[in-house]
């Protein structure tokens, strides 16, 4: 009995000792366990006086037990959030996600100063059913700024054509801004001023703006600059507006036509998946889907526009040409007797004979040449600061991207590719992205009294 009681207690203690060792290794590998990912999205480099903190936090199983958020400057915490808050700025994903999103710049924390301090971001999700913790701590060092820009406008008499183009030079500081003009919700940056040949201040700048064709002639205009925490300050630009009438037209297709148009433009434009079968059915989605994609990718050409002023005098017409469409006719296309679409054109379309050549219209640097949708085979030329010049429709190109032209240079001869009724040449001006009547860019007078002449006065040559 004894001898078994002996055993029983032998076993009982090795028992409790593998319980000793079996807890203890899961208390160790429990503190090895993975917490949950945390990615600071936002703030950058900088916060500012209005600055927004996105934060996204992950939990491989889903669960969590504390989300802390804090911004450090100085020896001090400032709470931003904490999960046991429930507070409305997280927001659970079904994906085990939590966002926390909410403001972290002065406005949202008075005492913060100018200088270093420190987002943390501490996240910790249950394990060892509960007993440890597997904690997460990301943070990120940032910069506060909060003093404002400054922005001052220098040239004077901006008169603008609804539609249309106009310049102005002014002054930004510090160096690191954004800066350039706001018309409603457009922004048009603006470039350093020695681009255009004024070196008597490193601080001025000059941008091209536009009032689009589709804006109010009351839009509010302001010269901004923004820096990189996000505090931002603005001057309304003294200005007067041209207003303009645009023209309305209605415009008969037929199956003659898309037989001839769609087809191939659905054949140089396969990641579309337009239709072939329905002929008017492609029409439709060539002439508002394809259209959109086709000018937002215009728009963004402005991002490789050169710093530098590529031009001096008036741009070339396509000499000896007949206009069949002016800028921003509004059309209504008719097919079978019914209204089947609307579009606006913008941009001029310049007849002469077929095939004719095609000439730049001003110096530049060719950024796009080859097929583009709606617009065929199609060139576009950068003049500096954010103009561009587009020549669609042609029935080839003698040209490439990245090639210096020279005004009144050949780059191709015109014809009916794209969405195109008869061979002419389709063109149009482009200031930051934006679409804008090519008449001023015709003009001497315009371009003197608009451009060279602040140019001047501001010192350039």
């Amino acid at each position: 009995m004894i001898r078994w009681m002996r055993a029983l207690l032998r076993f009982l203690g090795f028992l409790i000792v593998l319980a000793v060792i079996v807890a203890a290794g899961a208390w160790f590998w429990a503190g090895r366990a993975e917490g949950p990912t945390i990615e600071i999205r936002q703030p950058g480099e900088y916060v500012g006086q209005a600055t927004s903190l996105d934060v996204m936090i992950a939990s491989p199983d889903g669960r969590f037990s504390g989300v802390d958020v804090v911004v450090e400057q100085g020896g001090r915490e400032f709470a931003v959030f904490t999960q046991e808050a429930q507070d409305p700025a997280a927001t659970p994903d079904p994906a085990s996600r939590i966002y926390v999103m909410r403001p972290i710049g002065k406005q949202a924390i008075p005492e913060l100063q100018s200088g270093p301090a420190r987002v943390i971001v501490r996240a910790s999700r249950p394990v060892l059913y509960g007993i440890r913790q597997a904690l997460t701590t990301a943070t990120r060092d940032v910069q506060v700024r909060l003093e404002r820009p400054q922005v001052a406008v220098l040239s004077s008499f901006h008169f603008i054509n609804q539609g249309g183009s106009e310049f102005v030079v002014y002054r930004a500081t510090p160096e690191d801004v954004v800066s350039g003009v706001r018309v409603g919700d457009k922004e048009y940056i603006g470039y350093p001023a020695r681009g255009a040949g004024i070196t008597a201040d490193p601080a001025v700048r000059v941008a091209f703006f536009a009032l689009l064709y589709d804006q109010a002639t009351n839009v509010p205009i302001q010269v901004f600059a923004r820096d990189p925490a996000g505090n931002e300050a603005v001057t309304p630009l003294d200005h007067r507006v041209i207003p303009k009438s645009f023209r309305k037209s209605r415009i008969a297709i037929d199956d003659r036509f898309l037989g001839r148009v769609v087809p191939s433009i659905a054949a140089n434009s396969p990641a579309e998946s337009i239709p072939t079968d329905d002929l008017l059915a492609g029409f439709l989605a060539i002439n508002r889907d394809l259209r959109q994609k086709n000018n937002q990718y215009l728009a963004d050409l402005s991002k490789k526009s050169s710093p530098e002023l590529q031009f001096k005098d008036v741009f070339q017409q396509l000499g000896g040409s007949q206009v069949e469409a002016g800028f921003a006719d509004a059309r209504t296309y008719i097919y079978q007797n019914k209204d089947v679409d609307q579009q606006v054109h913008l941009g001029f379309d310049l007849a002469v004979t077929a095939n004719v050549p095609i000439v730049a219209a001003q110096r530049g640097i060719v950024v796009h040449a080859g097929d583009l949708g709606i617009y065929g085979n199609c060139v576009v030329i950068d003049h500096g600061l954010g103009v561009q010049s587009v020549y669609g429709h042609l029935s080839s190109i003698e040209t490439s991207v990245g090639a210096t032209v020279d005004k009144g240079q050949r780059i191709g001869r015109s014809g009916m590719t794209g969405l195109a009724g008869g061979d002419h040449l389709h063109f149009t001006m482009l200031v930051g992205g934006e679409q804008v009547t090519p008449v001023d860019w015709w003009s001497a007078q315009w371009l003197q009294d608009r451009v060279l002449r602040k140019i001047t006065a501001a010192g350039g040559v």
